[in-house]
């Protein structure tokens, strides 16, 4: 058998490093013999989920990488469209293209199971972008406010003492975001109708409101964080933001993470200083996307009100709870793997 009809050694000790939502670096053992004859590497990727293998590939797109051979470790990106925080698995084969265009490998490794990361700031920069593009002329407003069955706030009556506490954001909007499974928070509205300027009558969330003045959440010791921008096969886009005391828990997570907004001067949520003595504050809110403010911290039903809403309760069609983001969509998607 001559050197090039050698059998080329399995490749092992497979390690994945660098991974971003949209890219990783791969390395793994050869033998020297091995590096200098390889002309190829073979990688398979596949998404890990149910057992079937390649569910995200477009039907054009191979399942395997053919790359020359390149100094180890080398950068994975884009190929298979990867998809932020999701759980992949990897093989590879190492190959030498023979003078027919065939081409000898070696076995398959060891399959080897990672998970993609979260938007990193360019890419909730990119989203920013877009969503700003969407907000329309800023109204005024005056109480944030939470709808909720009365099951709810009886529970927080009777077992958190009167505290809506913080709970864990969940899945819905950009698969990327890093508050979902993430950060803690208690969810609140703000947008109001044209007509009115008062908060909406209806609500899917349940049939009780709590309002509370704006200034309460919104004011010059709280930091404002942009954390997505997202549809839901619908024409609504919705804009998640995060309120986070100066120095709590939630802004320490956040200030690394998302962008910050001013809160003089944002697209999407404002609190303008009293011009003169005795005066409010101004509050406005963007129109034509719906807020949906996340506050880090407990609030408590006694610095607000409970009442029962004048409209419907079973909007059922703009409830967000785990909803997910309409892929297709070319007004809040970003493009991660360019």
């Amino acid at each position: 058998m001559t050197e090039m009809e050698a059998p080329l050694s399995t490749p092992c000790n497979i390690q994945i490093c660098e991974v971003t939502c949209d890219s990783f670096r791969i390395m793994w053992d050869m033998t020297p013999e091995d590096t200098a004859r390889a002309t190829h590497f073979f990688i398979d990727l596949s998404r890990k989920e149910c057992g079937d293998r390649n569910l995200f590939k477009h039907r054009d797109v191979p399942t395997k990488l053919v790359a020359k051979a390149v100094p180890l470790p080398m950068a994975v990106r884009g190929h298979w469209f990867l998809s932020p925080r999701t759980e992949y698995c990897v093989a590879v084969q190492t190959a030498i293209r023979q003078p027919d265009g065939e081409y000898q490998v070696s076995e398959w490794s060891q399959v080897v199971e990672f998970s993609t990361g979260d938007y990193a700031m360019e890419h909730l920069e990119q989203l920013l972008h877009k969503a700003t593009g969407s907000a329309g002329r800023l109204l005024k407003f005056s109480v944030f406010y939470r709808n909720q069955h009365p099951e709810y706030f009886d529970f927080v009556r009777r077992e958190c003492g009167g505290l809506m506490r913080p709970a864990l954001k969940d899945c819905s909007g950009s698969h990327g975001s890093p508050i979902n499974s993430n950060l803690r928070g208690v969810f609140f509205s703000c947008n109001t109708e044209f007509d009115t300027g008062l908060p909406p009558r209806d609500s899917p969330y349940g049939p009780l409101r709590f309002h509370i003045p704006a200034g309460r959440l919104l004011h010059p010791d709280v930091s404002l964080y942009f954390a997505d921008f997202y549809c839901m096969y619908t024409a609504y886009h919705y804009v998640v933001l995060v309120l986070a005391p100066v120095g709590s828990e939630g802004d320490a997570f956040c200030r690394t993470r998302l962008p910050r907004l001013d809160l003089a001067s944002n697209p999407f949520l404002t609190r303008d200083e009293a011009q003169r003595p005795g005066e409010e504050p101004v509050y406005r809110h963007a129109s034509d996307v719906i807020l949906e403010v996340l506050f880090t911290e407990p609030v408590d039903l006694d610095q607000g009100s409970v009442e029962q809403i004048s409209g419907h309760h079973q909007l059922m069609s703009l409830t967000t709870a785990n909803a997910k983001k309409d892929p297709s969509c070319k007004v809040c998607n970003i493009s991660v793997g360019r």
